[in-house]
């Protein structure tokens, strides 16, 4: 099972445009544009320019601490998770790509849409590496590149 991410305040988080939950917006409501929630294209990892692709903007960047090292520190380590996360994204787009690509050219050849012992290979091999969490991402995996059964 995935483990929910909460807000400090107690109330689950809301993704930025990202989609991950690292910290809560510094000020006004989250889905409060104007006050830089995650609607307004902004994310826990800053500004953004472009929330389609990711691209930081150039404003400055609101990382949780007034302290000048540890704050050059979050912003690095950010910078490496969103190069993370923009990496993610294109591979499970190339593997749903890839699967559609399978399920196609096995229904063309007369086959099955689906072969349920590959699926479980996937299930096991995600849920051994990963606990619970890879059994769910395996599912959000075969769902993407087949589609809902």
């Amino acid at each position: 099972m995935m483990t929910d991410v909460v807000e400090q305040n107690g109330g689950p988080a809301r993704s930025g445009a990202s989609g991950a939950a690292e910290e809560p917006p510094s000020s006004g409501s989250p889905a409060d544009p104007a006050a830089g929630g995650p609607e307004g294209g902004t994310g826990p990892a800053g500004d953004l320019d472009d929330a389609a692709n990711g691209r930081p903007g150039d404003r400055p960047v609101d990382a949780g601490t007034k302290e000048p090292v540890a704050a050059a520190q979050i912003v690095a380590i950010r910078e490496r998770i969103d190069q993370i996360d923009q990496a993610l994204i294109d591979l499970w787009q190339e593997r749903a790509s890839l699967s559609q690509q399978v399920g196609a050219t096995r229904m063309a050849s007369g086959g099955t849409r689906l072969v349920l012992s590959r699926e479980r290979e996937i299930l096991e091999r995600f849920r051994r590496a990963l606990g619970a969490d890879g059994t769910q991402l395996a599912l959000l995996l075969l769902r993407a590149g087949r589609g809902p059964l």
